[in-house]
């Protein structure tokens, strides 16, 4: 609880790592007494901050999540108006505007949730990007090669002891900030990272333990904190039967997103037998009474609407958009493609 007061203190305070003015009393408490008034006080804003907020207008229910919008960079102005003002329940952005320190705040945050929308943050679990502040201090023998297509990130080592701290603060972060929950992703490192010690049945349960790591210290901070992770949704199937789920891993999360259900980026049909079997686990996911998410990466009104409509009739709640994921791309609008039709290109 005092690390969540911590986080809520910078949020509403200021950075709290800079010497505080001090009287004659102060110097005569003792240091948990010191830590017990800076907690108070720090309450007392945070409570004065939020009575300032803009109320939570009615929203679906979680459950009830019906659209989504997803952009992780290119905020307009270094704002949300554009994302605020999207006919959407639920949007997914990072931690923070620059993809680095500057971190949302959370009268930001609250601005897009009294829009009637559910707001996520987003970051990775397993994979660090070289523009992260924690770069530097993330060990080299935790870094285990560049991510395919992506030569300024590195796999880590997710279950080595070292590496949960890191979690651990963009959890905080993303708590302190007001947001409804995280949306994980890099869960895929189990599968693709080079680290044949480790039988990937192995790598595969270590990541369900520290998903599990997650909710469990996310959901004892902020009860009501929603965890969703993007892609395998294998993890959720018992290894030993598959005909039944790893109940364990089902109760850590309460959704899942899926990215390429039915194309690949970009505008590719997702033909292979692995994206058959993702959609087939997806939706088992779904029957359990979780969200389902998903996101096609297409160019062209035509790709984009089709896209639309097969995961709907799957029953995905559904966003198509560009790889970079640097704009919010609305169902029915040429104007933000950046890009002519490309429809019948493969």
């Amino acid at each position: 609880m005092a690390l969540l007061l911590l986080d809520l203190a910078r949020q509403t305070c200021g950075p709290i790592n800079e010497e505080p003015h001090l009287n004659r009393e102060d110097l005569m408490l003792t240091a948990p007494a010191k830590m017990q008034l800076f907690l108070t006080a720090a309450i007392a804003t945070a409570v004065a901050s939020w009575a300032t907020q803009p109320p939570i207008l009615d929203r679906p229910g979680f459950s009830e999540v019906a659209s989504w919008a997803y952009q992780l960079t290119g905020y307009e102005g270094e704002a949300l108006d554009v994302l605020a003002s999207a006919p959407v329940d639920l949007v997914v952005i990072d931690l923070a505007r620059d993809g680095a320190s500057d971190y949302f705040r959370r009268d930001e945050v609250r601005q897009l949730q009294a829009t009637g929308k559910h707001v996520l943050a987003y970051f990775e679990i397993a994979a660090i990007e070289s523009f992260r502040p924690e770069w530097d201090e993330v060990p080299d023998d935790l870094k285990a090669g560049a991510v395919d297509g992506w030569e300024d990130e590195q796999y880590v080592r997710y279950w080595d002891v070292r590496w949960w701290p890191f979690v651990r603060a963009r959890v905080q972060q993303a708590i302190g900030a007001g947001f409804d929950g995280a949306y994980l992703d890099m869960l895929t490192t189990y599968e693709e990272i080079d680290e044949p010690v480790i039988p990937i049945q192995r790598r595969a349960e270590l990541m369900v333990d520290l998903v599990r790591r997650i909710s469990g210290l996310a959901k004892d901070l902020s009860p009501n904190f929603k965890i969703i992770p993007q892609n395998c949704p294998e993890l959720a199937i018992n290894p030993h039967d598959e005909a039944l789920f790893n109940e364990l891993y089902l109760a850590a999360i309460d959704g899942i997103a899926l990215e390429s259900p039915f194309y690949l980026p970009h505008n590719k049909p997702c033909r292979e037998e692995w994206c058959a079997e993702n959609r087939r686990n997806a939706i088992a996911i779904k029957g359990q009474n979780k969200l389902l998410l998903g996101v096609d990466y297409v160019r062209g009104q035509q790709r984009r609407s089709d896209s639309y409509k097969r995961q709907r009739r799957a029953g995905f709640v559904p966003y198509a958009s560009i790889v970079e994921l640097d704009r919010y791309n609305p169902e029915n609008d040429l104007s933000r493609d950046r890009a002519p039709d490309e429809s019948t290109r493969r």
